[in-house]
């Protein structure tokens, strides 16, 4: 079915897009799934085609494009070529830059802005603990005022690009007796006295996106990187979630879709008794499903999408969108490892691959459960 949410000028912005994936990722990706990081030369060349900085003004040394359809463009793109490169990405210029370009005061763009969008500071967002995974509003991590610092104390993990990132935003409890209302959001530069990473996680899926557990102790942070203003933090976040959730789900759906696509290739050139294993009617039926499940999937996420490019998703909506997303991703691809029959079952055969990188997707975000919770309580249950 056609698609009615994108304009000329989005169109023009994915060959932009297809063009830097296709130079740029495409032929060192297994050199970043051997290393478990994307090269430096990755970010500053995308900051030399503008794709870091969507969301930033141009004074500051964005695009300042101010629609949300050219993130999606920018995910759609990098998904299809890999999970993991369309996450460290993402975590960058659709996740962190909001929090930066809203929350920030005008000495504090001037100060990491341009770096964000050359490419120059990376970036990571230090929301999940140990302990605490979907619930944000358990936190451990504290931070104590002391004369013109906080004294920031705590661990965090599952951090995408935490291993490499210049900069994580943490969000850290400031006022305890205030629970879910008493957390404050830090910027945490590379460098800092007391602040230590873990080794990079080993993922099943995903290795080219760095992943890292974090400590912070007695971490000395300057009253100058409080981002936005002190207790507010979980509101923040909360505000802010929706995004991530859509973000993810466009994500979702475009690795989802590419690998049907080749998988219905496949099937039209592998031969089984006599024919195309795509002929048989199990498989063609099956084949049938998927793409009809994908694309009134895609009619779905195109809505939500032009309403967050209007401002109006919900987070409910966005809540939708993330679990329903993830469920026809893993489903999609689970069905496209059988038929690849055997050979789907091997990491040199892409299906393979993106059946492993998909299954976090559920997890992720908030855990498919805590969507429907969320959704739950708004029907007043």
């Amino acid at each position: 079915m056609r698609r009615t949410l994108f304009e000329p000028d989005h169109e023009a912005f994915r060959e932009t897009a297809k063009a830097f994936v296709d130079r740029t990722l495409k032929p060192h990706y297994e050199r970043f799934v051997e290393q478990r990081h994307v090269d430096r030369e990755v970010w500053l060349e995308a900051g030399k085609q503008g794709l870091l900085g969507l969301e930033v003004p141009e004074e500051y040394g964005g695009s300042g494009a101010n629609d949300y359809r050219f993130n999606a463009v920018l995910g759609e793109e990098l998904s299809k070529a890999s999970a993991g490169l369309a996450s460290c990405l993402g975590i960058h210029g659709d996740v962190v830059a909001p929090y930066l370009v809203d929350l920030c005061t005008e000495e504090q763009k001037q100060r990491w802005l341009p770096r964000f969008c050359s490419g120059e500071m990376t970036t990571g967002i230090g929301m999940t603990e140990p302990s605490g995974g979907s619930d944000l509003a358990a936190l451990k991590s504290n931070a104590v005022r002391q004369g013109s610092d906080w004294i920031l104390n705590g661990s965090k993990t599952f951090i995408t690009n935490g291993y490499s990132a210049d900069m994580i935003v943490v969000a850290a409890r400031t006022s305890p007796e205030k629970k879910a209302r008493g957390i404050t959001l830090f910027a945490v530069e590379a460098g800092m006295k007391g602040f230590e990473r873990g080794r990079k996680l080993d993922k099943v899926g995903q290795p080219e996106s760095d992943t890292a557990e974090l400590f912070f102790e007695d971490v000395r942070v300057p009253v100058e990187n409080v981002i936005g203003e002190v207790d507010q933090g979980f509101i923040y976040m909360m505000e802010r979630l929706p995004q991530e959730r859509l973000g993810g789900a466009i994500s979702n759906l475009a690795h989802a879709k590419q690998i049907l696509l080749e998988t219905i290739e496949y099937t039209k050139e592998r031969k089984a008794f006599g024919q195309s294993i795509g002929s048989f009617q199990h498989n063609k039926f099956t084949l049938a499903e998927l793409v009809t499940k994908i694309d009134v999937t895609q009619a779905f996420l195109d809505q939500c999408t032009d309403a967050h490019t209007r401002r109006e998703l919900t987070a409910v909506d966005a809540a939708k969108a993330k679990w329903w997303s993830a469920d026809v991703q893993n489903d999609v691809i689970d069905a496209c490892v059988q038929l690849h029959g055997g050979y789907g079952y091997m990491t040199e055969y892409r299906v393979a691959r993106a059946w492993m990188d998909a299954r976090v997707t559920r997890i992720w975000a908030g855990s498919n459960e805590i969507m429907k919770e969320l959704i739950g309580r708004d029907l007043g249950l």
